[in-house]
């Protein structure tokens, strides 16, 4: 059986164009996730076009995926980590 704490996301380390990487929480990424989106609803991915509310998009993309194209040559990337053992 996995041990639960395998699957705790209480960190994500996030990637973008020209940052240095960073250090959020999921509260915290939902938020940015929620800023971007908002930037972006008339292009948004497929999968994204069928919920209607921004806090639904962001929890939805933070589920399913760890990246969002934001353009070309640019890039925005998520992944969950562990910061203590």
């Amino acid at each position: 059986m996995s041990n639960p704490l395998l699957f705790q996301e209480d960190h994500f380390v996030v990637l973008e164009t020209n940052q240095p990487e960073k250090f959020l929480t999921p509260e915290e990424l939902l938020e940015k996730l929620k800023t971007i989106l908002s930037q972006r609803q008339h292009e948004l991915p497929r999968d994204l076009q069928k919920f209607t509310s921004l806090d639904t998009q962001a929890e939805y993309l933070l589920d399913t995926s760890c990246e969002l194209d934001v353009g070309p040559g640019e890039f925005l990337q998520w992944y969950a980590v562990r910061l203590e053992k």
